[in-house]
């Protein structure tokens, strides 16, 4: 199972990446796919995420071909 992710703005300078793609073996949550794919051990707290651009949270299952994109927090004023 392939899936697709995209990293933005302060994200995509941590990782160092805009984009990377992985194959899974098995169905996994966001917050597991986020810990395969950077490494870290937890998935942050203010981190959103959107699936196939539609807001979710950590605990959503990917499928095979989704697109999962990680965004810092938002603010504005």
């Amino acid at each position: 199972m392939t899936i697709n992710i995209l990293y933005f703005a302060s994200l995509r300078e941590k990782i160092g990446c805009g984009s990377d793609t992985l194959d899974l073996s098995e169905s996994l949550s966001v917050a597991q796919v986020w810990q395969q794919a950077t490494g870290q051990e937890s998935f942050p707290n203010d981190v959103l995420v959107a699936l196939n651009q539609e807001y979710t949270d950590a605990d959503a299952m990917v499928s095979d071909g989704d697109e999962i994109a990680f965004f810092p927090p938002v603010t504005g004023g």
